[in-house]
């Protein structure tokens, strides 16, 4: 793993919300830190109403990480546009995040319960 990337399984319940409705809720939420940036906590696949999700044509590539795919969320009040992102085939040193989505928590609720 890039030594400026740390994964590790984040304790207690975590919940992710557009416009208050819930979208899923995870103890088994990991917390990625990368550098100086904040920590974002990614929800399995399964902890997600998935329904809520539509993925878009949009990706961009990280050198440390992989090909990220985006994904629309619907919420109460609409749509949200690219507000969720996942690596779908990540490089083997963060492996952990395969199969996980994480938000971005300027345009969605992400919550410790």
């Amino acid at each position: 793993m890039a030594d400026h990337i740390k994964i590790r399984k984040v304790s207690g319940t975590w919940v992710v919300r557009a416009s208050g409705a819930v979208l899923g809720e995870s103890a088994n939420a990991l917390e990625l830190t990368e550098g100086s940036y904040p920590p974002v906590i990614y929800f399995p696949r399964e902890d997600i109403g998935m329904s809520f999700l539509e993925q878009t044509s949009s990706t961009t590539r990280c050198p440390h990480k992989g090909t990220a795919t985006y994904f629309t969320v619907s919420g109460p009040d609409g749509e949200i546009v690219d507000a969720a992102w996942s690596y779908e085939n990540p490089l083997d040193q963060v492996s952990e995040i395969a199969g996980h989505i994480a938000f971005y928590s300027d345009r969605v609720a992400v919550e410790k319960l």
